[in-house]
């Protein structure tokens, strides 16, 4: 069975606002190959839904997402009957624990790391 696919409004932004950042520093084609290979990844998940890990299981805490992490970022979605559901896109780099789901996950050597 192949499933649908769908972006949220903020999944779709982040797409286009990673292509903007990435095309900025490193150039036009750079930008294209990694989404890309970010979307590639993402329809993938339309034969194989269960490929990314479940974040109830790695957590402990109940929740239907799942995530991919492909290019330094995470994709996280959840399935929805017959659909994959994208709904959010974080870059390594950001605290997408905390804003998702209220758990911490940030060490001091971490905060120090990336001087955030």
């Amino acid at each position: 069975m192949s499933y649908k696919l769908k972006y949220s409004p903020d999944a779709s932004d982040k797409l286009r606002e990673f292509k903007k950042q990435i095309a900025a520093t490193y150039g036009n084609q750079v930008a294209i190959k990694i989404l890309s290979k970010i979307t590639s990844d993402i329809r993938g998940l339309q034969d194989n839904p269960k490929k990314g890990s479940s974040v109830e299981t790695l957590l402990r805490i109940p929740t239907p997402y799942r995530f991919l992490h492909v290019e330094h970022n995470y994709v996280f979605y959840r399935l929805e009957e017959d659909t994959v559901f994208v709904t959010d896109i974080y870059n390594e780099r950001e605290d997408f624990m905390w804003r998702m789901f209220r758990v911490n996950l940030r060490t001091q050597d971490s905060i120090d790391f990336w001087g955030e």
